[in-house]
């Protein structure tokens, strides 16, 4: 270990960039690798054309004899481009995504080989379902699961390396129908929120027939010397650094942010963006973030399932794009104490087949009421179920990240800006009672001149809310870099949905009795306003005065993962998803069982990494210092010297030996704690085990003692973390 460390370091200063073939139009790569229209329009006849559109627009099952005549287009499109084998390219319950991979040879029954892909092979395979969390919804020996083609996420030509595959994106299902994977729930959610939003569009609109839910994220990431992580054996496991020491030069003089793009990561961003680019993910923005060797890119806004899709497949070719160049991209939300950590913010909104930003003021009195009842429409669905978008975004590596260097707090608060505000008050405040056909136009109000007509520029952007609008979408800033975004965003478009459609039968309720559609709506309005503004908070939410309003207000503040897990099983949740078809009560419970299992297995990985490093290279090291100092005085003592020259010595022996015996009392502990644990069959209880006794009560006292003798102990055996400015390339 201690020659890895030192050839690491060495490489530092001998690795260069490595020369990237850039395109010089990114329009002329665009796509080339995703059977798109164009090319399915090439590709297959006029009737399997026609009969693929409809899917994709209308959601139609694409019928068995016109799939046999997709999947040959598809499987000569593909040997076009050099294709062998295809994949069903699912996301199953791991944050990741899954393949096997299958050849389009096969062997006739008289011997004769061929090429062929079936339409059978193409609409759905049965991948075994027994070794990808479950829940508990299937046994081990109940192997069998299913994928399904999802026509709405194009299939795409994955060649990053020396091999070509063609990836079908797919639902992934159990046997018996429960959904196992991130996309099902999703595309539920999708269609929750499109059938409830028509409904209270035809308002305002009787030419809307669907709504269509747009995300665009934002994916912060570090990237570190392959070479230097490989010396890291917590990086290596955990994903993070479990000891650190925090260099002398961090992010302190704010340097970084927006700086010129080291030479390296240049071409790193080049060869993983070209790549982006075949693939149709349509990357826009590139730079450098807040902390040394932190940096993020986003693209344009596409329809939240295909974006979801894009989202976790980015993460899959920078990955493996990194490689290429000798670094590893580090995807954890807080890789490096100290510093900011990464994540992942979703910017979601909702548009209509007519073209019409749901979440954007118009300029005629009746759109900015169209814009009034969806933006308070969200307010109101982030009030009602504020726990469980929290629980929606809960990890072990979010826990480390949310309250802290422009992380939002576990607090969920959502900020408008001063204009808006303005605006609802004087809704609140204006609107009540009982109303006449002489103040219709009143109501009526033209948000358009209260607010200035650059709405980009006009809502500042507050880096401690974790959902903020921002001009004409909500910035929902609290998800984790490492996370599948389909879990918020299932979330997210479950709940408007739901609220939607309770705003509807309240609407309605006040049509029959009477009252004009504006009326109406103004009234149900004013009452959401009324109902759900302690969600609103435009200040600092990292200060200690927040948390305490927050109490006051009733708003949740649940820092730990187990804990805000518990929303997922509330009577509230239950009813949300079950009434809206996305979940099962089945379902959810599994789900809450599989996201308590991972964070258990997490912060166990994390605790045996600890105890294995400070047992095995962090206390030889101090032991060894141990015997020099002890060298050291008995030689001063011999050559009869009094005991003021060499007290100095005596106290560091003290203070390593205090230490040692702490650090090592505490990993001790920490393993006996951890079998205490273990013998726990309630998976919550299990997990509030391992975050409160373990992770709670060992993890900082152990750390604290390691930074001790970081300080103390000559290093030259163990490359200690206040080197750690080493791992940031500059």
């Amino acid at each position: 270990m201690q020659s890895l460390r030192f050839k690491a370091i060495d490489n530092l200063s001998t690795n260069q960039s490595v020369a990237v073939k850039a395109s010089t139009k990114i329009t002329g790569i665009f796509g080339e690798n995703v059977f798109t229209h164009k090319t399915a329009r090439q590709f297959l006849s006029d009737e399997a054309y026609k009969s693929l559109l409809a899917s994709i627009k209308s959601g139609k099952k694409i019928d068995r004899n016109m799939g046999s005549q997709i999947a040959n287009g598809l499987r000569a499109w593909a040997e076009s481009k050099g294709v062998t084998h295809y994949t069903h390219w699912f996301q199953p319950l791991t944050d990741l995504s899954a393949e096997k991979h299958d050849s389009f040879f096969t062997l006739k029954g008289d011997g004769t080989p061929i090429e062929e892909f079936e339409g059978a092979a193409l609409i759905q395979q049965e991948p075994d379902a027994s070794s990808f969390p479950s829940g508990g919804l299937r046994a081990t020996f109940e192997a069998r699961g299913y994928t399904a083609w999802d026509p709405s996420s194009p299939p795409f030509i994955m060649e990053i390396g020396n091999g070509k595959t063609l990836c079908i994106p797919t639902i992934f299902v159990s046997y018996t129908g429960e959904s196992l994977d991130a996309k099902t729930p999703l595309i539920k959610a999708l269609v929750a929120l499109d059938k409830a939003a028509v409904d209270v569009c035809q308002y305002f609109d009787k030419n809307v027939t669907k709504v269509t839910a747009t995300l665009g994220w934002e994916q912060e990431y570090f990237v570190i010397d392959a070479a230097m992580v490989n010396a890291r054996p917590d990086i290596v496991m955990t994903g993070r650094t479990v000891f650190g020491h925090a260099p002398a030069k961090g992010q302190q003089l704010e340097d970084h942010y927006f700086g010129a793009i080291p030479e390296r990561i240049y071409a790193f961003m080049r060869d993983y963006e070209q790549e982006a680019y075949k693939l149709g993910i349509p990357l826009r923005t590139r730079h450098n973030e807040v902390a040394p060797s932190q940096f993020e890119c986003a693209p344009i806004y596409e329809e939240a399932n295909l974006a979801v899709d894009h989202n976790t497949l980015l993460m899959d070719v920078m990955t493996r794009v990194a490689k290429r160049h000798s670094l590893i991209v580090l995807l954890h939300e807080k890789p490096f104490a100290g510093i900011n950590g990464s994540g992942k913010h979703n910017n979601w909104s909702i548009a209509t087949d007519t073209g019409v930003n749901l979440l954007a003021p118009g300029k005629t009195p009746k759109t900015n009421l169209m814009f009034l009842t969806f933006f308070v429409n969200t307010i109101k669905a982030v009030h009602d179920y504020a726990g469980l978008l929290r629980a929606s975004i809960a990890s072990a590596g979010n826990d480390h990240r949310l309250g802290a260097n422009e992380a939002p707090p576990a607090i969920i608060s959502i900020f408008i800006g001063k204009y808006l505000t303005e605006v609802l008050n004087q809704v609140e405040t204006r609107v009540g009672g009982k109303f006449d056909e002489q103040d219709e136009a009143m109501l009526k109000l033209d948000i358009h001149k209260t607010i200035p007509e650059l709405m980009l520029d006009n809502t500042d952007r507050n880096r401690t809310s974790p959902f903020a609008f921002t001009g004409n979408k909500f910035e929902f800033r609290a998800v984790g870099s490492a996370a599948n975004c389909a879990n918020a965003m299932t979330v997210l478009n479950s709940i408007v949905a739901e609220t939607l459609k309770q705003f509807k039968k309240d609407v309605d309720a006040h049509i029959e009795k009477g009252d004009k559609k504006e009326i109406a709506i103004m009234q149900v309005i004013q009452k959401y306003i009324v109902e759900s503004k302690t969600v609103l908070f435009e200040g600092d939410g990292y200060s200690e005065e927040w948390a305490v309003e927050a109490e006051k207000r009733g708003l949740p503040n649940i820092k730990t993962t187990p804990l805000a897990l518990d929303a997922y099983l509330t009577d509230l949740s239950k009813h949300l998803f079950a009434s809206n078809e996305i979940y099962t009560h089945a379902e959810l419970e599994a789900r809450h069982e599989i996201m308590l299992e991972a964070y258990i297995k997490k912060v166990q990985i994390e605790a045996r990494t600890m105890g294995e490093l400070a047992t095995s290279l962090i206390l030889p090291s101090a032991v060894k210092y141990q015997n020099i100092l002890i060298t050291n005085i008995n030689g001063l003592k011999a050559a009869g010297l009094d005991e003021a020259s060499y007290s100095n010595q005596l106290s560091i022996l003290g203070e390593i030996s205090n230490h040692i015996n702490a650090m090592s009392t505490g990993v001790r502990s920490m393993i006996e704690e951890r079998k205490t644990a273990n013998k726990i069959t309630d998976t919550r209880e299990k997990a509030i085990a391992y975050c409160d006794n373990i992770k709670g009560k060992y993890f900082d006292t152990i750390r604290y003692h390691v930074d001790k003798l970081e300080l103390l102990v000559d290093d030259s055996h163990w490359l200690l973390p206040k080197y750690r400015e080493m791992l940031f390339l500059r």
